[in-house]
């Protein structure tokens, strides 16, 4: 399976998505104006994923802020890796500024929300 790289842009993220060591990230910025279209693709790899994954997991989500919309399309991501622990070692990092208190929160209600293991990590 092919892996699934995007660079950055001021309003997008780096998605750099290693299938093969199932090794994702998903950092900088995520406010696209059509979220649903800039994640579409990474789905659809995704999906494909799910069918046989790596032993172990990793998604790395390294966000310095995410729109509305993009949140609903982590949501979706969190959820397929939910289907993926049913065949892997799955956890997830959410790394967050120290005095970013926002983007704690958020981690902290996706950690509520999903069923797999969300690690928060402050930086400084």
């Amino acid at each position: 399976m092919e892996n699934y790289s995007l660079e950055p842009t001021p309003k997008t993220p780096k998605l750099s998505f290693d299938f093969k060591n199932g090794l994702f990230e998903i950092s900088g910025r995520s406010i696209p104006e059509n979220s649903i279209e800039f994640y579409k693709s990474l789905m659809t790899k995704f999906e494909e994923y799910i069918l046989n994954p790596a032993v172990s997991t990793h998604l790395i989500v390294n966000l310095e802020y995410f729109n509305t919309s993009s949140s609903k399309c982590l949501i979706e991501i969190f959820r397929k890796m939910e289907r993926v622990s049913s065949n892997s070692d799955v956890r997830i990092s959410w790394f967050y500024e120290e005095e970013d208190e926002d983007m704690q929160e958020s981690g902290a209600d996706f950690k509520k929300i999903v069923k797999v293991p969300i690690e928060l990590i402050a930086v400084k």
